[in-house]
């Protein structure tokens, strides 16, 4: 496991926003895809430099209608000498009377499961697989569905929970992930429910490659201009 472009991203992030400090107790969400995957990577690389004194673990949390993480990823994950625990949930029983279900809602259970099992065990952060590219698509789907500027964080503190979630991919482009994910030879997995048509997610992802024509640097420049606000130029 060796320093790339990609943890070069990731460790900007963690510089810039304070992702890791000393004594942290990180619980990484690993939903068996790309982006959590790289993630966890750059964790047991990190801990394994003993660049920081902080504690990770990776938690997947299953659901019926999600595929399982593969086994040539738990052989990888063992690889890195990274804890992990599966907790498998039912998100179709959750669901109240007459509601339909739709990735907003198994989301919302997962990442209930996440902050609870934070909560109940010590954690102080909840990392996120949360990219770059999916940054740019809230803050789209924000301004165009509901009239606000406003899209995740690189790093939030809960009001009501001692827990603060950090991403600290979101630097890195999808783009860049993939590119990662194929250099190290991942078994990616992806949702493959039959709700993910549902998701406005989608609209929003065909729009932002509209906008800046898949590149790189512009998705980089929109990420900047959020944060170089001029008030005295908006109405």
């Amino acid at each position: 496991m060796s320093k790339c472009k990609l943890f070069s991203m990731i460790d900007k992030a963690i510089f810039e926003y304070k992702l890791i400090e000393e004594g942290d107790k990180i619980l990484v969400g690993a939903s068996g895809g790309k982006d959590s995957t790289a993630l966890i990577e750059y964790f047991a690389y990190r801990k394994k430099q003993n660049r920081d004194n902080f504690e990770f673990k990776a938690l997947h949390i299953g659901t019926e209608i999600s595929s399982q993480i593969s086994p040539e990823l738990l052989k990888m994950f063992e690889t890195w000498n990274v804890d992990l625990e599966i907790i498998d949930i039912d998100v179709l029983g959750r669901l109240k009377e007459n509601k339909k279900m739709n990735c907003w809602w198994c989301s919302t259970q997962r990442r209930t499961e996440l902050n609870n099992y934070a909560i109940e065990n010590g954690y102080n952060k909840i990392a996120l697989g949360h990219h770059l590219d999916d940054i740019l698509e809230t803050l789209l789907m924000n301004a165009l569905n509901k009239g606000e500027f406003s899209t995740m964080i690189p790093r939030l503190k809960y009001e009501k929970y001692p827990v603060t979630i950090i991403r600290p991919l979101c630097f890195a482009d999808v783009d860049s992930i993939i590119e990662h994910a194929k250099n190290r030879n991942y078994i990616s997995q992806t949702c493959t429910c039959n709700y993910q048509e549902n998701s406005g997610r989608k609209k929003a992802r065909s729009r932002l490659e509209q906008l800046t024509g898949g590149n790189a640097l512009e998705k980089r420049r929109l990420f900047e201009a959020l944060r170089n606000i001029k008030p005295e130029y908006l109405p």
